[in-house]
């Protein structure tokens, strides 16, 4: 008897089954758990030379073919020594046999009542177990005198200690800086193999918004949002498709909607997602796709769609240009980490600093308030709030330098408690 093929999961059924889920009601903290339970990341591995491989995310481990450093070597400007001639409690007075540099052959062993002058980065000779910094010796024509108290086996690097032949010097999964550039110069590797770049599809809805250069009518205004998110999606190392402005027209959203779904890991749009009569983005997204429309528990943000259309995933952002920022750093940059595979994914961190203002907050939502971190007359960190706080006003994004977290449950706020900052360093 043949049996019926099992209907593939939603992402309703996913989701639902979890106990605490209510779109209507999501706090930021379960809305941010809900999304990355959905989330794998993208196929597809290509090899780059080392210098393109800055922002990528490493797609295999890079195991080091050698032992870094490959000898035992001096950290060290000084004297390599026998510590069996300097571990008495009198200054030891040794012949100075040699000098040793880097990149250079080892002279034969070392002799006992001998010291060779030893450059940084040169390998130990055979015999020296000790290497005493020049700083704290004195020379008497062709002997060193060294104080006592130095200690066996002191400023040697000894071989792989930063990195073991056979083992992996980078693991899958990291986000490659320029420190792990350096790691893998170190390793002799010309290439790498990452991940690719996760492809986004971004665009603004709206018969108000106006493409730069164009002249603006009564009501119109410039739109800004495509060029904040073509920033922060830039910085993330995305790779962007454009679709520029989108008006309120159905049939010109769904055209959109269904080349983005076609060409993209994600849809990024801004705008149309409240319950405005012209907001007709909701009604497209559910039509053509899966969504689940969150209102979450949040200040400035609150209407965020999130869902997917064919293989694509949907953010759908409120339009106000703060809460397109907000909802972004707390919600799409979190999922664009996953799809590029980084492991693990980190929230953006946070530390308590005292406020120098009475704060007025409203239990029963988290509020992100734009703020300026800065020294007081103490040399003490303290944090207030960054210009007018509406959801419109961007250039208080530009005044601020981190965000005040305000949590779910907490009330109003005295000046002097304090409140968790998140940095915006590297973000905005």
């Amino acid at each position: 008897m043949n049996q019926a093929t099992p209907t593939p999961q939603t992402l309703t059924d996913k989701i639902s089954c979890q106990s605490d889920y209510d779109p209507n009601a999501m706090t930021v903290s379960r809305a941010q758990d809900f999304i990355l339970s959905l989330l794998e990341p993208v196929d597809g591995i290509e090899r780059v030379f080392v210098r393109q491989a800055l922002g990528r995310v490493l797609a295999e481990d890079a195991v080091s073919p050698i032992n870094v450093p490959a000898a035992d070597n001096s950290a060290m400007d000084g004297y390599a020594a026998r510590f069996a001639d300097i571990s008495g409690d009198a200054p030891a007075r040794l012949k100075v046999a040699g000098t040793v540099l880097a990149g250079h052959p080892s002279p034969a062993a070392l002799q006992p009542g001998e010291a060779l002058r030893i450059m940084t980065g040169a390998v130990i000779p055979s015999g020296v177990d000790t290497v005493v910094i020049q700083e704290v010796t004195e020379t008497d024509g062709e002997h060193v005198v060294i104080p006592p108290g130095q200690k066996q086996g002191q400023n040697i690097r000894r071989a792989g200690e930063d990195l073991r032949a056979g083992h992996p010097a980078i693991v899958a999964g990291k986000l490659l800086r320029p420190a792990e550039l350096g790691l893998l110069a170190s390793i002799g590797a010309a290439e790498v193999s990452v991940r690719r770049r996760v492809r986004v599809a971004m665009f603004s809805t709206g018969d108000e918004l106006k493409s730069l250069g164009t002249p603006l009518a009564g009501g119109d205004v410039y739109d800004s949002n495509r060029y904040t998110m073509w920033g922060v999606l830039t910085r993330l190392g995305c790779e962007i498709i454009d679709m520029g402005v989108i008006p309120d027209d159905p049939a010109k959203l769904e055209t959109a909607f269904r080349s983005a779904s076609e060409n993209a890991d994600v849809i990024l749009t801004s705008g149309g997602v409240s319950v405005g009569d012209a907001d007709f983005v909701k009604t497209m997204m559910t039509r053509l796709g899966e969504v689940l429309f969150w209102k979450i528990a949040m200040k400035p943000g609150r209407p965020m769609a999130f869902g997917r259309i064919g293989k694509a995933w949907l953010f759908g952002l409120p339009g106000n240009p703060v809460a397109v920022m907000v909802t972004f750093y707390q919600f799409v940059r979190l999922s664009l980490l996953k799809l590029a595979g980084v492991s693990p994914v980190l929230p953006l961190p946070t530390f308590g600093v005292p406020v120098s203002v009475n704060l007025k907050k409203n239990p029963g939502r988290t509020e992100f308030l734009r703020a300026a971190l800065s020294l007081n007359e103490q040399g003490q960190w303290t944090v207030a709030p960054a210009g007018a706080q509406g959801s419109g006003v961007l250039r208080s994004m530009s005044e601020a330098n981190c965000f005040i977290v305000l949590e779910h449950e907490r009330g109003n706020v005295a000046a002097g408690e304090t409140v968790q900052v998140q940095p915006m360093e590297g973000l905005v």
